[in-house]
């Protein structure tokens, strides 16, 4: 099955919110083996939506359509859709029900126009939208599949998760299980990794393999068809194995894992706390492991030093460190986290200093970095890094690496 995903709202054109429902649907499409061929986005018009629509059913066996499900005029999807298919519109009473309910339970007048979003094409198979109003539905015309969601991706997701999924699984009658599985890597470009299993991705047909690349790093999503689940698993264990045998040093989890949870994780395991001394970072180290649930029994604390007195005074980072090799240097860096395990008593104390942008700073070039780790009572390593980018993306990459470096080195 072949789709296209047709986002409706002129609010998505003006570029006031992001189209993340199309990105959303594209990877669960992808997890039943239903092709993305086309990604659609259209303003509240009824010219341009049929335009859109008469588009799609060229090319697509299943389209589907995001938001313009509302009670508002410019809400328009499903009376252009009806007019397109030759399908009426009923009132579906089970949907009133609940928009009439919601309104009583929150003590709020309910206004003539929200009646709208109980009216449904008629003959569709409904699917409930239980976080708002408006229901989606899923019909067949003429050989072509049609499905309507609200836009509110908090109303979105759920109903797909709850209603759509089984519906197209029905509608695709699925003998085979279907089973996923994503290994995330760090520390290699998209495009070395490819080149690094070439091979297996020419030669891929079930399971497939499909390499992604985002903030830094790269994801292989492995996608296994047959039906028997257990065979489906061998099936990916087979190709994770050959994977792993190329590039396995900068694998570091699975599914919807990140650097920081996997640190966060291996930390508590192993009861090992960590400090940090941020210079270019400016706290973004210490803020991004906080964020995961479970940080404070690992996480000690956080000094900014982002002045060179600072780093003096707090972190003792010797005056002829600075004079001589200045604060941008692999010495200051090691001084930093030496002083920043001292002052806290971790087990560990991570630096980071470098030149973000957007000049260069003491002779240094952008994007510079050194990112200094005292690991236990083992020597200190420092870690040197040249990257490109922006301001805020050296920063986050630095943070990443440095994450990235603890994590190895805890694994060993």
């Amino acid at each position: 099955m072949n789709a296209e995903i047709i986002g409706v709202g002129s609010e998505l054109l003006l570029g006031q919110i992001a189209n993340t429902n199309a990105q959303y649907l594209s990877k669960k499409f992808a997890e039943l083996g239903i092709n993305v061929y086309y990604h659609t986005v259209v303003g509240d018009n009824e010219s341009r939506l049929k335009e859109a629509i008469l588009t799609a059913k060229k090319r697509a066996d299943l389209i589907v359509f995001t938001g313009g499900l509302g009670p508002t005029k410019d809400d328009l999807t499903k009376e252009t859709i009806a007019s397109e298919l030759g399908v009426s519109l009923v009132t579906d009473q089970q949907a009133l029900e609940s928009i009439e309910a919601y309104f009583e339970k929150t003590n709020r007048t309910m206004t003539p126009n929200n009646r709208k979003q109980a009216i449904v094409l008629e003959g569709a198979t409904i699917l409930p939208n239980d976080y708002g109003m408006a229901p989606g539905m899923g019909i067949k015309v003429r050989g072509i599949h049609y499905m309507l969601f609200p836009g509110p991706p908090k109303e979105l997701y759920p109903m797909y998760e709850s209603y759509g999924q089984a519906y197209l699984a029905e509608k695709l009658d699925m003998k085979e299980q279907i089973e996923s599985r994503v290994l995330r890597f760090f520390g290699i470009g998209e495009s070395q990794l490819e080149t690094d299993i070439e091979d297996l991705l020419d030669a891929q047909t079930n399971p497939t393999i499909a390499p992604l690349a985002a903030d830094g790093e790269v994801t292989l999503r492995l996608t296994a068809k047959h039906g028997d689940v257990v065979e489906a698993h061998r099936m990916l264990d087979e190709v994770e194995k050959q994977i792993m045998s190329r590039v396995g040093e900068f694998f570091y989890g699975y599914d919807m894992t990140s650097l920081q949870a996997e640190l966060i994780a291996t930390m508590r395991e192993q009861e090992v706390t960590v400090a940090s001394a941020e210079s270019l970072t400016g706290g973004l180290f210490s803020g991004t492991l906080t964020s995961i649930p479970g940080a404070g029994d690992v996480v000690k604390g956080s000094i900014v030093a982002y002045h060179t007195e600072v780093k003096h005074n707090v972190l003792h980072v010797a005056k002829e460190t600075l004079e001589q090799d200045g604060a941008v240097s692999e010495r200051c860096a090691e001084e930093m986290a030496v002083g920043v395990k001292k002052l806290t008593g971790s087990d560990v104390g991570i630096s980071f200093t470098g030149v973000a942008g957007p000049s260069k700073q003491e002779g240094k070039e952008v994007g510079t970095v050194y990112i200094g780790i005292a690991f236990k009572n083992e020597k200190t390593r420092v870690y040197s890094l040249k990257l490109t980018g922006s301001r805020d993306g050296i920063r986050k990459r630095t943070v990443n690496y440095g994450i990235y470096y603890l994590l190895q080195l805890l694994k060993q």
